[in-house]
């Protein structure tokens, strides 16, 4: 199961909409569209605070392989801020 499927399941799951877990998460509609469609992808950021209100780890969320991916990107983007 792909990240966006992943995140649809997740919502219906807890009866939101598009709309009220947008604003849960402090996003637009349209990111939460489009991160279920998989025409985008959110940030390490807001992939964290999915985790958090789903009670899920990162791993679960969107899968090992993924999560090292992106802890290495924030760790590249870390280096390049010092």
């Amino acid at each position: 199961m792909e990240f966006n499927e992943r995140l649809q399941k997740l919502r219906t799951g807890k009866n939101l909409t598009q709309e009220e877990l947008a604003q849960k998460l402090y996003v637009s509609r349209s990111a939460i569209s489009k991160w279920e469609s998989g025409r985008g992808y959110p940030s390490i950021d807001s992939l964290k605070a999915i985790a958090r209100f789903f009670h899920v780890t990162l791993d679960e969320l969107i899968g090992s392989e993924e999560t090292v991916r992106l802890a290495e990107e924030d760790l590249q983007n870390t280096r390049k801020q010092y």
